[in-house]
């Protein structure tokens, strides 16, 4: 067993740390065996599309865990948190624990001995001029703000954990390896403070020698997000943890609301703007033409997500650089019959409630009575275009409830009829219903449990395709990040900057925009309907990249999302009968407890000053 504070040498923490001096002497004499050092720590970023495994390569359970998606296959270790049978014994609550102790404990180690390795000050030519340059500063920041990072995504996980004072080396006893919990303050102003020193020795923007290395604005971002959650109810002023206290009596979560961390978080995100648009970032925007007369979204939206070629797209702020291309197989439908390049499992479903959150394409959302959703079952007489571009997004025959939807609902989502992206060998029409090409009948274990498949990021060739970069944070969810700090902080004052912000990610998206312009529809007119529109907003714009499963909990509104019973298509079924829609599973949150991982239960039997989290306190 792995430990974040029992460790040894054959635990495998320290299997490229060496355990003596001498070891790590050599490690450090060197640039590239340096270099390699710190490509370690850069290997615990997550590879997000590997969520068929949650925890390996530490992919998160994010996306089919929570109300977005669903899995075929039952050994998805998200079965058990979507039926609530997961338990603090489980492998996948103790990877994440135990890989991202690792990757700061590896980042310590780096930053303590880099200023060793001699060899990292190399001669290079500036304006005709050689003098010699020293990358051991930013290396060491770059160590430092994926030490910060990774303490992040512990918090989100499990809430406030322990803060390490030293790194932890094979020597340490078992006393000096007792530690207690921080607060959720005091976890925030070490991870913020830490991401701003980071970036005081990193540049604006790298090399193209050194794409995907942390950078300034990577600092910037997750600082807006550190910021945006320690302002969320879930961590600010929560009563459901009161009991939560180490043995000392401090309270872990703050008791009393402070609406000045909206204000904190609303800062955070407009520095990352005033400091970084539209010179560093911009929203990614393709053109219609050379004029850039009209933007087409459905193309700027898909290609966004993409990470084809990261160095060109400035909407990408913070991205890995490789992903297991194995993630794709459950986005290409099974599609038999076709090519083999067009064919895959489709095995990771989305759900009706994902699809019903999308808006129509006159920028309304379906249940407002002039969207004009259809209220009766039908199919479409001709084929949808896209009004700017002439693209098919729908094609004849498909039920009218997917017609004359947004632009991103198209890039999203795969749907019963659809024509498949990849069109190398000619167009390929998927078919998900009980005897369809995609269909349970005939996929064997792969299908859509759905009836739905998940679009977004797949590849236009192969599954097994590589060489593309996983977007991890962009820049419409610094605007949206933006949106929501103002309008949580003070309405009243903020509604023209909120609108501002929420109105470029539509423009974008190629839906009309909040005002009384023409063109425009009838902008939210009280906080109540703003922070409607704004969750809206940030459920369809980052479906699918890992924010839902965490947004549902900091708003502490995932007892209404992530209980009860979850929809899809009829899978069962042929012809009319598919199109009902029918409870592929009914789903178990029970809150307070499902809202934070529990910690590992062999760490809280092994550190006895651990407090485990509210409702897994019985061992299990």
């Amino acid at each position: 067993m792995i430990s974040l504070l029992y460790l040894s040498c054959d635990d495998g923490f320290f299997e490229q740390i060496p355990d003596d001096t001498l070891t790590i002497e050599q490690t450090f004499k060197y640039a590239i065996t340096t270099k390699g050092y710190l490509a370690n720590v850069y290997s615990y970023i997550p590879d997000e599309h590997h969520q068929r495994w949650p925890g390996a390569s530490n992919a998160g359970a994010w996306t089919a865990g929570s109300s977005e998606a669903e899995y075929v296959w039952n050994f998805v270790g998200t079965q058990t948190i979507n039926n609530g049978s997961w338990t603090s014994k489980d492998d996948m609550v103790k990877a994440y624990w135990t890989n991202y102790y690792q990757g700061i404990n590896k980042a310590g180690v780096f930053m303590e001995n880099v200023d060793k390795c001699a060899e990292l000050i190399t001669p290079t030519i500036i304006d005709g001029v050689s003098v010699l340059e020293d990358k051991r500063p930013q290396f060491k920041a770059e160590a430092k703000a994926l030490r910060a990072i990774y303490y992040f995504y512990l918090f989100k996980i499990y809430g406030p954990v322990v803060i390490m004072e030293k790194n932890l080396g094979p020597n340490d006893t078992f006393d000096e390896m007792q530690k207690v919990r921080n607060s959720v303050d005091e976890c925030v102003d070490y991870i913020v403070t830490e991401l701003m020193e980071a970036a005081k020795d990193l540049p604006v923007k790298n090399h193209v020698s050194e794409v995907g290395r942390i950078t300034k604005p990577v600092c910037h971002a997750v600082i807006s997000q550190v910021r945006l959650f320690a302002a969320s109810p879930l961590y600010n002023g929560n009563p459901d943890y009161a009991g939560m206290r180490n043995s000392d009596g401090k309270q872990l979560i703050p008791q009393t609301v402070d609406r000045s961390k909206w204000q904190l978080a609303a800062e955070a995100a407009k520095n990352f703007i005033d400091w970084y648009v539209p010179g560093t970032c911009d929203l990614y925007r393709s053109y219609t033409d050379d004029q850039k007369t009209a933007i087409d979204s459905y193309y700027s939206y898909r290609e966004t997500v993409r990470g084809d070629d990261p160095l060109s797209n400035k909407e990408l702020i913070f991205y890995r650089m490789e992903f297991d291309s194995n993630g794709m197989y459950e986005l290409v439908p099974y599609n038999n019959g076709a090519a083999s390049e067009y064919r895959g499992s489709g095995g990771k479903g989305a759900t009706q409630e994902i699809v019903d959150a999308y808006f129509m394409a006159n920028g309304l959302p379906i249940e407002d009575p002039n969207s004009g959703y259809p209220q009766a079952f039908a199919t479409s007489a001709s084929d949808y275009y896209d009004p700017v571009t002439g693209r098919v997004l729908a094609p004849k025959g498909v039920s009218t409830e997917w017609v004359k939807r947004e632009p991103r609902f198209y890039a999203d989502i795969t749907f019963n009829g659809q024509r498949w992206l990849n069109t190398s060998n000619g167009i390929f029409v998927t078919t998900m219903n009980k005897s369809g090409n995609s269909g349970v009948d005939v996929g064997g274990n792969d299908y859509s449990p759905t009836g739905y498949i998940i679009r977004k990021a797949a590849p236009l060739g192969g599954w097994g395709v590589g060489g593309r970069a996983l977007p991890l944070i962009r820049l419409a969810e610094i605007y949206l990040n933006y949106a929501e700090a103002l309008n949580e902080w003070d309405f009243n004052i903020n509604k023209t900057e909120i609108l501002k912000y929420l109105n470029l990610v539509r423009e974008r998206a190629g839906i009309p925009q909040y005002g009384s312009e023409a063109g425009q529809i009838p902008a939210p007119t009280n906080y109540a309907d703003m922070q409607k529109m704004i969750r809206k907003e940030r459920t369809v714009e980052l479906a699918f990249e890992n924010h839902r499963y965490f947004d549902v909990r900091r708003w502490k509104i995932a007892p209404e999302t992530e209980n009860g019973d979850m929809h899809g298509m009829n899978i069962k079924e042929n012809a009319r009968a598919f199109y009902n829609k029918v409870v592929f599973e009914t789903r178990v949150f029970t809150a307070p407890k499902h809202y934070f991982f529990p910690i590992p239960q062999d760490e809280i039997n092994r550190v006895k000053l651990l407090v485990q989290n509210t409702g897994w306190e019985q061992k299990q």
